[in-house]
C-alpha cells in the first residue's frame, strides 16, 4: 500500500511547495495547448510530416542553444531566469489566442511562434532542473522532489490534453491557448513567493566558451554521466517522438476525433503517472543503474505492441505501459544526473540532460514524421519501439558497470 504521506514528503518545504503547485497549473495549461497545436495544425494541412515540423521547431532552439544557456544558469540567478521565460511563454500563448481566434492563423505563424516557444524553453528548461536544489534543504530529499517533478508533470498530462479534447470539439482551439496563457499566472505567482537563499555562482569574468568546452568535458569525460545520457538521447530520438503521430493513428488508425486523441495522450499520462509514484515512493537511489536501462526496455515494448493495436481499449492500455516505462526512464535518469553531478556544474550538466530530452526529439520530430508519410503511422512506431529496446539491451552491461557513486 503506498504511503502518501512519505512520496508527498518534500513538500514540506515552503519553496517547492509553492512550485509545485504554481508549475502544476501552469502546466495543464501547457498541455492544452500542445494539444490544440497538435488538432490544429492537423486540421489545417491533414499532413503527418508537417504535425513533425512542428514538433521539430519547438525542439531546434533547444538542440541548438541549451549548452550556452546552461553556463549562463551556473552564473545567474536561477528564480529570476524563470520569471522572465514564464512572462515570455505567456506572451507566445496570448498571440497564438488572439491570432486563431481572429480567424488570422496560418501555419508560418505557428511554425514562427513554435521556434520563439522552444527558445524560451531551450533557457527555461536547464534553469527548471537545476533549481530544485535551491528549494530542496536536505539533499537526501533530491530524488523525491525530481520524481514529484514527475509526479506533477504527468498529473498535467493526464488533465490537459482530456479538457483540451473537450474544449476544442466544442469551442475550438484558440480557448485552449487563452487558458493556457492565463496559467502562466500560477507559477509567476509562486516565483515571487519564494524565499531563496543567495547561493555561490561562478565568477562572472570567466568566458563563456571555456566554460562551455569545461561542462562539456565534464558531462561526457565522466562514463557513468556519458552513458545515462547516451541511453536517455536514444530514446528521445526514437521512441518519444511518436506522440507527435497521435493525431494521425487517433483520427486514420482507431477512426476517432479529438476526443480519442485527448484519450490516447491521456492514457500515456496515466502510465507515466503510475511511473511516477513508483520512483517517488522508493526510499534512496539505490538500484538506479538496473532500473535505467529495464524502464526504456518497457517503454519500447509498450511502443511496439501499440503499433499494431486497433482496438481503443487496447491501444489505451499499451500506452499506459509506455507511459510507465518511459517516465521511470526519464525521473531515474535525471536522478541519476543530479546526484552525480558537482553543483557548480550543475547547470551545464542539465543542459545537455535537456538537450538530450527535448533536442533529440527536434530529429526525431522529423524523422517519425518523414517515416510515416512514407511507410505508414504503424510501422514507423514499430521501428521507434524496436530501437528503444535494442538501445535498453546495449546500454544496459554499460550503466550497471556504473561506479559506485551511482547506487
Amino acid at each position: 500500500m503506498l504511503d502518501f504521506k512519505f512520496i508527498l514528503r518534500t513538500l514540506k518545504y515552503r519553496n517547492y511547495r509553492l512550485f509545485f503547485y504554481g508549475q502544476g497549473i501552469s502546466l495543464i495549461g501547457t498541455w492544452m495547448q500542445g494539444v490544440a497545436i497538435s488538432w490544429m495544425v492537423y486540421r489545417l494541412t491533414h499532413s503527418a510530416f508537417l504535425l513533425g515540423v512542428i514538433g521539430a521547431t519547438v525542439q531546434i532552439p533547444t538542440f541548438l542553444f541549451t549548452p550556452f544557456f546552461g553556463v549562463l544558469v551556473d552564473r545567474w540567478n536561477r528564480r529570476r531566469i524563470l520569471l522572465v521565460t514564464q512572462i515570455l511563454a505567456m506572451t507566445q500563448a496570448f498571440i497564438l489566442t488572439i491570432l486563431t481566434i481572429t480567424g488570422n492563423i496560418t501555419i508560418w505563424q505557428i511554425i514562427a511562434l513554435s521556434i520563439f516557444l522552444g527558445a524560451v524553453n531551450a533557457f527555461d528548461m536547464p534553469t527548471r532542473q537545476s533549481f530544485v536544489v535551491e528549494m530542496v534543504d536536505r539533499r537526501d530529499d533530491l530524488g523525491n522532489a525530481i520524481a514529484l517533478n514527475s509526479l506533477m508533470f504527468n498529473s498535467a498530462r493526464l488533465l490537459g490534453p482530456a479538457i483540451a479534447g473537450v474544449i476544442v470539439a466544442i469551442a475550438g482551439e484558440g480557448i485552449c491557448f487563452f487558458l493556457n496563457g492565463v496559467s502562466y499566472f500560477a507559477i509567476i505567482l509562486a516565483l515571487l513567493k519564494m524565499k531563496i537563499e543567495p547561493r555561490k555562482t561562478q565568477g562572472q569574468d570567466s568566458h563563456l566558451l571555456k566554460d562551455l568546452k569545461e561542462g562539456f568535458a565534464y558531462t561526457f569525460g565522466f562514463a557513468p554521466i556519458r552513458n545515462v545520457l547516451l541511453l536517455f538521447a536514444l530514446v528521445n530520438l526514437m521512441g518519444v517522438s511518436y506522440s507527435v503521430l497521435m493525431p494521425v493513428f487517433a483520427k486514420e488508425i482507431l477512426g476517432g476525433g479529438p476526443h480519442t486523441f485527448g484519450f490516447l495522450i491521456s492514457a500515456i499520462g496515466v502510465g507515466a503517472l503510475m511511473g511516477a509514484f513508483y520512483v517517488a515512493s522508493r526510499k534512496d537511489t539505490h538500484g538506479l543503474k538496473k532500473i535505467i536501462p529495464s524502464a526504456a526496455g518497457i517503454f519500447g515494448i509498450g511502443l511496439v505492441a501499440f503499433s499494431f493495436s486497433r482496438i481503443l481499449w487496447l491501444s489505451l492500455l499499451l500506452l499506459m505501459i509506455a507511459g510507465f516505462g518511459l517516465m521511470v526512464q526519464i525521473a531515474s535518469s535525471n536522478t541519476a544526473l543530479q546526484v552525480l553531478t558537482d553543483d557548480d556544474k550543475r547547470g551545464r550538466v542539465m543542459s545537455f540532460y535537456t538537450m538530450a530530452f527535448m533536442g533529440m526529439v527536434t530529429f526525431g520530430s522529423l524523422l517519425v514524421g518523414g517515416l510515416a508519410s512514407r511507410i505508414g503511422t504503424p510501422n514507423t512506431l514499430f521501428i521507434s519501439g524496436a530501437s528503444c529496446i535494442l538501445g535498453a539491451l546495449f546500454f544496459a552491461r554499460k550503466i550497471s558497470s556504473m561506479s559506485k557513486r551511482m547506487v
